[in-house]
């Protein structure tokens, strides 16, 4: 990857120690960036994503905390923001907190960003399911440009969109140059199970479709399918995603948005025999009721701007996706156990894989 190279380049990354985060840390690191500052305050991910390297130093705080932006340094080149309350279901159950880690933490992370002369881009981990169509009828790709509802199903989803219009804001006002990513589902390996601390819900611990599917399918257990699997989503592969974010940062253009997406619709119902073939795993599915939170029904990205002005594809396939993600989870499980257990007096389940 010569033409990402961030050689000689002083980085931040919020939520570094994250899933996304810290692929992208790794990238960079492989990409010869010449220091990387994490701030993650680990309220959703492990230290032991955390890449062993001199270049990185990490800042264990929320990033709203005015110590903590007092110690980001003036010489930056780059920006990623990528920290959040995870996800849909912990908004729902804690509003409160979704707009303390969110939206608090966007604001201030751009009032004092605006400050920094030297930085060339900050790109922003936007939601594509803020924008996308509420539809379980036939989808078609979200362009970056679809029109924004006022009704939700999520705060998430709200203070995604909030971090948007704060960017927007900081852009028109004090020429910040804030680039959107709109990120899609992403999956694969680094998304531990019971990451971080509780957070009011089971999906403290099943955090994602994926990996919980993977997990499950790997104890040979059914695979629950709400509304039968009917819903469909926008499957990306965090090394194709991370990729796309270092992109942005070089040539994204300040205050666009563009899709970090495949492009390919893939039902749940698709995804759950996927991971079923590779895990080896012979017990049918469950079917569920639809989740009564839940009306985004089917969607997936148009990814036509980020190819044609970025040069920006998806090369894994879901089937590639899932093969090595299956993997990764099977050499990690100890590890995976390990971490849920922390969260067994909530959610008494786990005791019987441990």
């Amino acid at each position: 990857m010569s033409d990402l190279s961030f050689k000689g380049q002083k980085v931040l990354v919020v939520g570094g120690a994250g899933f996304v985060g810290s692929n992208l840390v790794k990238m960079l690191l492989a990409n010869d960036v010449e220091r990387v500052l994490i701030i993650d305050n680990l309220l959703s991910a492990d230290m032991v994503n955390v890449p062993s390297d001199d270049r990185v130093s990490i800042i264990p705080y929320s990033v709203a905390d005015e110590r903590v932006l007092a110690q980001i340094p003036n010489d930056l080149d780059y920006v990623w923001h990528l920290a959040c309350y995870h996800g849909n279901q912990s908004s729902i159950h804690d509003p409160i907190a979704d707009h303390d880690n969110n939206t608090v933490t966007s604001l201030r992370l751009f009032e004092r960003l605006k400050d920094i002369k030297s930085i060339k881009k900050v790109v922003y981990a936007a939601a594509g399911c803020a924008v996308a169509e509420k539809t379980f009828d036939a989808p078609s790709a979200t362009p970056e440009d679809a029109p924004i509802s006022l009704f939700h199903d999520s705060p998430y989803s709200l203070s995604k969109l909030f971090g948007e219009f704060y960017g927007n804001y900081y852009y028109t006002r004090h020429g910040l140059p804030f680039v959107k990513a709109r990120f899609q589902n992403i999956y694969g390996p680094g998304e531990i199970l019971g990451a971080g601390h509780w957070r009011g819900t089971v999906h403290t611990v099943w955090r994602n479709v994926t990996p919980t599917f993977i997990f499950r399918s790997l104890h040979q257990e059914a695979l629950p399918l709400d509304n039968g699997g009917d819903a469909s989503r926008d499957f990306i592969f965090v090394d194709d995603l991370v990729r796309g974010l270092m992109i942005l940062a070089l040539r994204g253009e300040p205050s666009e948005a563009y899709n970090l997406a495949s492009g390919v619709e893939t039902s749940i119902l698709h995804l759950a025999e996927l991971i079923n073939k590779e895990a080896q795993n012979p017990t049918p599915a469950a079917i569920n009721p639809k989740r009564d939170w839940d009306t985004s029904g089917k969607r997936f990205g148009d990814p036509t701007k980020s190819r044609e002005k970025l040069g920006f594809v998806a090369e894994v396939s879901i089937e590639e996706g899932i093969k090595r993600t299956v993997a990764w989870t099977k050499d990690n499980l100890d590890y995976i156990k390990k971490t849920m257990a922390k969260h067994i007096k909530m959610v008494p389940e786990i005791e019987k894989y441990l």
